[in-house]
Parts: C-alpha cells; structure tokens; sequence
C-alpha cells in the first residue's frame, strides 16, 4: 500500500484548477454519501440487524482495512465523517422512506459525477480513478486531509 503523501501528491497533480477543487468538495462528499445510503437501502434480515447494517459495515470496514492503515489521523477523521453520514442517512431513511432515499439518492449520484466530470473538463486532466480504482477512496481522504490540514498536520 502506498503511504499517504505518495497517494495525496498524486492526486493533487490532477487537481490544479480552482473550479475543479471547489467542485470536489461539493461532489466528492455528495458522492460518498449516495454510496452509503445505496448500500443503506441493501435488505437486512431481521435476525441479523436493521436497516443500515450493510452499509455501517462497509464503512467499518473501510476504516479499518483502508483510511486507517493509510493514516491514523485520516482514519479517525472519516470515521467520524462516516458516523455523520450513518446518522444523516438514517434520518433520511426514517423520514422519507426506501423508495424517497433511492431517488433522493440516484439523482444526487447523477448530478454530483456530472459535476465531477464537468471539474475535470475544465481541469483538462482525467479523473485519478480512471489510472486506479483506489483513487475513488482516495477522493473523500484528500479531502478530508485538506480540512485537517487547517488544524496542523493532516497526515
């Protein structure tokens, strides 16, 4: 696994442009989010827990196995951004129900990669993810490197 500042470096090279910057930060955590709530919305039995359960695993998991082992900081940081987004979901969910979160879900994934695809156009760079698949969790580290960034050392 390559370490932090090797991934980061790499990533900063494709996004230069200031547009393109403040679109991610728009995009990339609004892409995060539907991720969550489309695994959210997998079915759950009841013997194994509620609705949600698929999708704190994923997150778990991609604590541990991933932001983790790339940087404890980072790693504590999307933790407690992927408890906002758990929280945040489960409102959702309670709220507007399965089919609302879907389409709630769907067109905010449609109009965020729009965004995202219109960031890189103007970058005139390809998105990372394209050279490696890792790079779409990379995206919500970078970011979230960049806002620990205003408290000290991100990484």
């Amino acid at each position: 696994m390559r370490d932090a500042a090797t991934w980061f470096g790499n990533y900063s090279r494709d996004h230069q442009n200031a547009t393109n910057r403040l679109i991610h930060w728009i995009c990339v955590p609004a892409i995060t989010w539907t991720v969550v709530a489309f695994v959210w919305l997998i079915p759950v039995p009841g013997w194994l827990g509620r609705p949600g359960f698929w999708a704190v695993l994923a997150m778990f998991l991609a604590f541990c196995f991933y932001y983790f082992r790339l940087s404890r900081r980072i790693g504590l940081a999307m933790a407690g951004a992927f408890i906002v987004l758990a929280l945040f979901t489960d409102m959702l969910y309670r709220s507007i129900g399965s089919g609302g979160l879907l389409w709630l879900a769907v067109v905010v994934f449609v109009v965020a990669w729009i965004g995202q695809f219109i960031g890189h156009r103007i970058e005139g760079r390809r998105p990372s993810f394209l050279t490696d698949l890792q790079y779409l969790l990379i995206g919500p580290a970078w970011l979230m490197s960049k806002a620990l960034g205003r408290f000290g050392p991100s990484y």
